[in-house]
């Protein structure tokens, strides 16, 4: 592996966040990785995403199985392009310099910046919401103070949990990855310990594992579909859950130690954390059908029915800690790097958070939500779609085509390989494009933009494959177009 042996500050395109991390600095063992994937997949989307596949027509272990197929399909692009990271210690964007060109990384990674601005919103709301939820349990007064109609749809106290919650993890971001690596390590067996206390009352207040479990069937709605209509737009929605890690997840893998490690706590992390929370979101819900007569989804809810203020505190500091800690490492970590390489002289790592803070906040992210359907089935399917074509290139061009060999040097040049037309790599581009249209019918059925009609019946159930669809066409389409230009070229 070339080294940066010096750094190239006089580039437009380096700055010291984005610039590679130093081999003795690469301190991260597995268990950091690990801790990292509990830290992100402990969170309430991750609880009620096994319901809302019971509420589409599956039963509950068809849920489980799905959801841990999907995340172990996931893993490995996820593996794949987190070596990279690990050799080179360089981020997100950086790395797509090689395949998008110098100039085409900006806008290929601020397809991803856009993605997490949209999540770190519907996360920050989620956990300012929460807090409004359980403090109206203690001070209904809060219920009745001034409503902002129109626009905004909200009272001024649940816009102010919603700041709070937001202002309290751009003074954590403060600090950077340091802070990070601390938040997950802390909070990790914090949340776990939440969980299996959870599902300990769940198991005693009705008395009988079984009971619960067969209660679980009530929660589709009497909804009987087949099995696989459902199955593959669920896979490909768990998919799209962390498909946007699975493009960034060099810019954790790059402080991990060895290959080894980085692989080991992916593998150690996500698929048994993402597992056993929604299979305890399955197994509480379901319980709550038997313990109060209806079917409660939504954990703020259900804490709210304890009525005993200390376990609301402690319910609503695990929630709390949840979402900040998913949002801050899936979310704002990649937008921020995404953001600094746009413009990396002027905008550094900590401006890029501020920037994924405002954004998160002029989206709106209550009224993006307000259709659980809509989120499940809209977007994570929408962006998985696109993602997936963004992550087939990366390995096409970093596996097949260079054997996984990357100049440093030349990432932070512009005269150099990876500057191929004025800085832009036009067959990814074009291979994104192709990747993306046999998506696109479906995609405007779903969100109720055409009749589903107005499209032949194979292209709207192509999009049910959308992840799949995109990866497989980008790597060939690349792989075709960029075999014979490299070789003319000699940027192998």
């Amino acid at each position: 592996m070339r080294e940066l042996k010096k750094k190239p500050i006089e580039s437009k395109l380096w700055n010291q966040d984005l610039s590679p991390i130093d081999i003795d600095k690469r301190n991260w063992h597995k268990w950091n990785v690990a801790a990292l994937w509990v830290g992100m997949a402990v969170n309430i989307p991750t609880y009620m995403l096994g319901s809302g596949l019971i509420g589409s027509g599956m039963n509950w272990w068809q849920a489980i199985l799905t959801i841990i197929l999907g995340n172990l399909i996931v893993l490995v692009p996820m593996m794949l392009v987190g070596h990279a990271g690990t050799k080179y210690g360089i981020p997100f964007p950086v790395f797509l310099r090689s395949c998008f060109g110098t100039e085409g990384a900006r806008v290929a990674s601020l397809l991803r910046a856009f993605v997490a601005c949209g999540w770190f919103g519907i996360l920050t709301w989620i956990g300012g919401n929460s807090i409004y939820q359980l403090l109206l349990i203690v001070f209904p007064v809060f219920a009745q103070s001034y409503y902002f109609s129109g626009f905004i749809g909200l009272n001024v106290e649940q816009l102010s949990c919603f700041l709070a919650f937001w202002f309290l993890q751009m003074v954590i971001l403060r600090y950077g990855m340091r802070a990070v690596k601390h938040l997950t390590v802390f909070a990790a067996p914090l949340l776990l310990g939440f969980g299996i206390a959870l599902l300990i009352w769940a198991w005693v207040k009705v008395g009988s594992f079984h009971k619960i479990l067969g209660a679980s069937y009530t929660l589709s709605q009497g909804k009987h579909a087949q099995i696989w209509s459902i199955f593959w737009p669920g896979l490909t929605s768990v998919i799209g859950f962390w498909s946007t890690l699975a493009l960034n997840i060099l810019d954790f893998t790059r402080f991990a130690r060895s290959q080894k490690d980085q692989a080991l706590g992916h593998l150690i992390g996500l698929p048994p954390a993402m597992a056993f929370y929604s299979f305890l979101g399955i197994v509480v819900t379901s319980a709550t059908v038997l313990i109060f007569g209806k079917a409660i989804w939504d954990p703020v809810i259900l804490l709210s029915q304890f009525k005993v203020p200390f376990l609301i505190f402690i319910g609503l500091f695990a929630i709390g800690l949840a979402t900040m800690c998913c949002n801050v490492t899936a979310n704002v970590v990649s937008a921020a790097n995404d953001f600094s390489n746009f413009w990396p002289k002027q905008i550094s790592f900590t401006t890029g958070c501020m920037i994924t803070g405002v954004v998160g906040i002029l989206i709106c992210p209550w009224k993006l939500i307000a259709d659980p359907q809509g989120y499940i089935f809209r977007w994570l399917l929408a962006y998985s779609s696109l993602l997936g074509a963004v992550g087939g290139i990366m390995l096409c061009d970093y596996y097949l085509l260079r054997k996984t060999h990357i100049d440093l040097h030349d990432l932070f040049q512009h005269e150099g390989k990876y500057t191929f037309y004025r800085g832009w790599n036009r067959n990814a581009f074009l291979a994104f494009g192709v990747a993306i249209i046999p998506c696109v019918p479906g995609f405007l059925v779903k969100v109720g933009a055409v009749s589903e009609k107005f499209f032949p019946n194979y292209l709207v159930i192509l999009y049910d494959y959308a992840w799949f669809v995109a990866l497989a066409s980008a790597f060939l389409t690349y792989y075709a177009l960029m075999r014979r230009a490299l070789k003319r070229e000699q940027l192998l």
